[in-house]
């Protein structure tokens, strides 16, 4: 806004300057055309009058004095040439450094000669002074020419500059107040919209994933700061129940993950201790009176232990197989169709040989598979960032079997890890717990289907194959 002020000022300054300049040369042209007409006005009168013949060589004598009186008359010098640009007479005894040229110039001459108008001005400068010099021809009454008049004027702009100065003067005064009030209304604008961005800055900054956030209030601000604002809050909100979701999964996973390995802890031990028991209580020596009934108090308690570890390892590996399964007949074209829509990534595709394939799986971890797999791929693509990313998910049915296959044009697996891919814990990236690829296998093999990996430089296919309804 500021600039805008300036260069506004700067510019009008330039054009009026220049406009003052044109306007001041058409008005000394135009006051030297009307000077000479009206001193032709006076020539021909005298011409008209005089006792002497009008020829070219009587002009000094017909102007001896009438030169001066139209001099005073007019305020301005004359000069008189003869035809071929001699001078015949004139009213100042010298103009140019006090030495009168006694030949009219050259170029003026042939100008004249060739000038349609039979009217020739000069324009030139001289000692820091501007002069228009006007050449023209004096005829007799039958428009034979006798002489060539030849005025000298000079441009005396002191008026007009003065007209100049004052008014760049107020204009100046008039713009400096206009850029005083364009600094305050700048300020004061600038302070108003960027006091609601500091703030809408400093709360995005302050934004984490792993805290409560606060949302941003703000009255009287413009609509589009209003939308940031608006936009912000409801991104807080959905942070918010992302940040509650995934807390509540990974408090999931990691309870699946301890039951695995309480389970796997428990159970280990409990066929040994199980033989043990049998085979000490089967050669204990029974000479004792009493043996018999220690021997079963003995073995009672111990078997009743190992069966309460038994149902404990039970009850913990029942919860890391939840939630539990519910068979039920599936479209599985459906259901990828509603697993992908989660995905926002435009280089997913689907495609399937058939509009209908039917499987009995669990709708939730069907969908669990898919997504999981759909996931993995993305992750590899943002690892590589290819030109041209793509997914491609393909269902067909080979025999009484349904495969799904997923494949990627990303970073793939290299040859050493392809061994432990599908191994709980295992990962190749910077964060997770390496169960997802682990917790498609379990699920599919629940079903008695299997997942297998194909993975090359330029492409990576996980392909999962279960029981199909023919």
């Amino acid at each position: 806004m500021i600039l805008l002020v300036i260069g506004a000022s700067i510019l009008i300054a330039i054009v009026t300057v220049y406009q003052y300049k044109e306007e001041a040369q058409d008005y000394h042209r135009d006051r030297l055309l009307r000077k000479e007409a009206a001193i032709r006005e006076n020539i021909n009168y005298i011409l008209k009058t005089t006792t002497y013949p009008v020829e070219t060589a009587q002009i000094p004598l017909i102007f001896k004095d009438k030169i001066y009186e139209i001099k005073d008359i007019h305020s301005l010098e004359i000069f008189l040439y003869d035809l071929h640009g001699n001078l015949l007479k004139s009213s100042k005894p010298s103009f140019f450094k006090d030495t009168v040229s006694p030949k009219m110039p050259e170029y003026a001459l042939e100008k004249l000669q060739n000038s349609p108008t039979k009217s020739y001005i000069k324009e030139f400068e001289e000692g820091g002074q501007k002069y228009q010099s006007s050449y023209t021809y004096i005829t007799d009454s039958y428009f034979k020419p006798l002489a060539i008049l030849n005025l000298p004027y000079i441009e005396d702009d002191g008026f007009i500059t003065k007209e100049l100065t004052e008014y760049l003067y107020r204009l100046g005064v008039a713009y400096f107040i206009m850029l005083l009030v364009a600094i305050a209304l700048a300020y004061f604008l600038s302070k108003y919209i960027t006091r609601s961005l500091k703030e809408i800055s400093e709360k995005l900054t302050a934004t984490r994933f792993d805290k409560r956030n606060k949302k941003i209030h703000l009255s009287d601000t413009p609509s589009e700061i209003s939308t940031i604002v608006n936009a912000y809050n409801g991104m807080i909100d959905e942070l918010e129940n992302s940040a509650a979701q995934l807390a509540a999964s990974e408090r999931e996973t990691a309870w699946r993950e301890m039951a695995k390995q309480v389970a796997h802890e428990i159970k280990n031990p409990l066929t040994p201790m199980r033989l043990t028991v049998q085979s000490f209580q089967r050669r204990f020596d029974c000479n004792d009176a009493d043996i018999d009934n220690k021997m079963t108090e003995y073995t009672d308690t111990l078997l009743q232990q190992i069966d309460t570890l038994s149902s404990i390892s039970s009850a913990f590996s029942t919860y890391a197989k939840m939630p539990a399964q519910q068979d039920e007949t599936l479209d599985v074209v459906k259901i990828t169709k509603l697993a992908l829509d989660i995905f926002n990534e435009d280089y997913i595709f689907l495609f399937s040989e058939e509009e209908d394939v039917r499987a009995r799986f669990d709708r939730t971890q069907l969908i669990r598979v898919i997504t999981n797999l759909v996931k993995n791929s993305i992750q590899s693509i943002e690892q590589k960032n290819p030109e041209e990313p793509r997914i491609d998910v393909l269902i067909e049915t080979e025999g009484t079997f349904v495969n799904i296959s997923v494949t990627d044009n990303g970073i793939g697996v290299s040859e050493e890890n392809r061994t432990f891919i599908f191994e709980p814990q295992f990962t190749t990236k910077t964060s997770g717990m390496g169960l997802g690829l682990g917790m498609v296998k379990n699920i599919v093999e629940t079903y008695g289907g299997t997942i297998t990996l194909d993975s090359s430089e330029e492409k990576t296919t996980f392909k999962v194959s279960f029981l199909a309804i023919l």
